[in-house]
């Protein structure tokens, strides 16, 4: 939830603050909004943000004893909780193998060629079909890992970025080499 809109960096500095202060839902909704408001505000949309929290707080009390559920549908049933989220609770949370694909991921699959797709969907599809199952839980955080060191969105430099200096798109070597 925290992570809208907000850089990782950011929320892995706010996430052991809130949970300092509550790190389950029980604990969470002993919590006003306001005051999950104030420790989350570094990530900014924290009015709308602290009001999921607290809800989600009560959902997981109310409807599963106060424990992450743990099947996709379950979770993708929560508010504000995606196919990504879900994926990321999946495989980090309980082991069970995902390849959680966000935007990072799949311009970097994109960058070298190992997806068309279009949208995260038919990456994370192209990236189940090439990968072994039994990496994907560890080799999605090394990409983006990796992406972040060496083949960013924004300052990008190719000569730094050896997997798509020799393995990249030509389309995508092209546009970068102009």
């Amino acid at each position: 939830m925290l992570s809208a809109q907000c850089t990782d960096v950011r929320v892995n500095q706010i996430t052991p603050l809130l949970f300092a202060k509550a790190d389950n839902p029980y604990d969470m909704v002993k919590m006003s909004v306001e005051e999950i408001k104030e420790i989350i505000r570094p990530c900014g949309l924290s009015p709308m943000k602290s009001k999921g929290i607290h809800g989600l707080s009560e959902i997981l009390i109310e409807k599963h004893n106060g424990e992450v559920p743990q099947s996709f549908t379950n979770l993708e049933a929560l508010p504000a909780v995606g196919h990504k989220t879900a994926s990321v609770v999946m495989s980090q949370a309980f082991g069970v193998p995902a390849f959680p694909v966000d935007t990072h991921i799949h311009r970097l699959l994109y960058r070298w060629g190992f997806t068309n797709g279009k949208n995260v969907q038919q990456t994370e599809k192209d990236a189940k079909r090439l990968f072994p199952k039994e990496l994907w839980n560890e080799l999605h955080l090394q990409i983006i890992w990796y992406g972040r060191e060496y083949s960013p969105a924004r300052g990008w430099d190719l000569e730094k970025d050896i997997i798509t200096k020799t393995i990249g798109r030509k389309s995508v070597l092209q546009e970068k080499t102009k």
